[in-house]
């Protein structure tokens, strides 16, 4: 890991952790905002810190570890969006107010065919809507909009579907719009990715922890053989998966494929740690009120934002085979 990366993710780490696991939402928006995460990956000229896809990743695996709540992903998204929208009158002031925090959304599934937003974090409480359609990236505004809730198991994130009343700020049109909505994929694949990530590396050290503590037979859990083989092999997924994720995120020519590739084998391994971690942690584990139950769901969610493991997976062939074609 390089110093910058380290030291970047020892004072998001300290800045995040202190609200404790799956904080209030105006804690951790508060967080995010005043220690400047928002800004990251914006250029200088336009106010930002012009870190890049790397910082990025680290932030969104900071807030991951927390199950921190909150529209983190898609406000970054808008914010992408508006950095790319050089023609724009107003740009700077909508830049401005959304790094300080004024939430604008975006939709954290798959656009289908008709265009519909769904599964858009903190609608009811932001002022914008990102919306990207076929040849158009837009910012519409949310006033007059139909916003229904959705239901979830996952506590941790508050979903709803969008229908927009107004055409919205164009802020990219024809072969730039389809350039942009390419990068708002990619971009959103790594964060669901870096979640994953961050919330995996932190159930297993809670698991770890807790079979130090627990005993049985006069000994702690962590003296048993097989225990310890178990949580060498959920150590082992995970470290993989993380060597692949820093890889795409240091690796500007990673396309929307590999990134989507990525997003879904992170999901998967964070879906099987929070699963063997239920049996590691007994029956304290499957009760609804330990964290445990919030990672898991988590991972089950994030498993189905931005398109699943059957997508990503077919779609990572296909390219493959392109490649080798070509």
């Amino acid at each position: 890991m390089s110093t910058d990366r380290a030291e970047l993710r020892d004072a998001t780490r300290k800045a995040f952790g202190a609200a404790g696991l799956a904080p209030a939402l105006d804690t951790s928006w508060n967080t995010v905002t005043e220690m400047g995460a928002l800004m990251m990956a914006v250029p200088e000229d336009l106010g930002g810190l012009g870190l890049g896809r790397e910082a990025v990743g680290v932030i969104h695996t900071e807030l991951g570890r927390t199950l921190a709540p909150g529209p983190a992903i898609a406000q970054m998204l808008v914010i992408e969006a508006l950095c790319a929208a050089d023609g724009l009158a107003g740009r700077q002031d909508l830049l401005d107010r959304a790094i300080a925090g004024e939430i604008m959304t975006a939709s954290l599934a798959r656009a289908d065919a008709w265009g519909a937003l769904t599964a858009v974090p903190d609608a009811d409480r932001a002022s914008h809507v990102l919306v990207v359609g076929e040849g158009r990236v837009s910012l519409v505004p949310l006033e007059g909009a139909a916003i229904t809730a959705r239901e979830t198991w996952d506590r941790t994130r508050r979903l709803f579907d969008v229908r927009p009343t107004a055409d919205g700020l164009v802020l990219a049109q024809g072969a730039a719009a389809t350039a942009l909505a390419g990068r708002l994929e990619a971009q959103m694949l790594l964060a669901l990715a870096g979640d994953c990530l961050g919330g995996a590396d932190a159930i297993l050290e809670l698991t770890i922890e807790y079979l130090g503590t627990r005993r049985q037979f006069d000994r702690p859990l962590a003296l048993f053989q097989a225990l310890k083989h178990r949580v060498a092999d959920m150590k082992t997924w995970l470290s993989a998966a993380e060597a692949l994720f820093w890889n795409r995120a240091t690796d500007a020519a990673a396309g929307v494929a590999e990134l989507g590739a990525l997003k879904a084998h992170a999901a998967s391994v964070y879906r099987a740690i929070t699963e063997d971690a239920v049996q590691l942690h007994g029956g304290i584990g499957l009760t609804m009120e330990h964290h445990c139950h919030l990672f898991l769901k988590r991972a089950t969610l994030n498993a189905t934002l931005g398109g699943d493991a059957d997508y990503w997976e077919e779609q990572a062939g296909r390219a493959a085979l392109r490649k080798a074609a070509s």
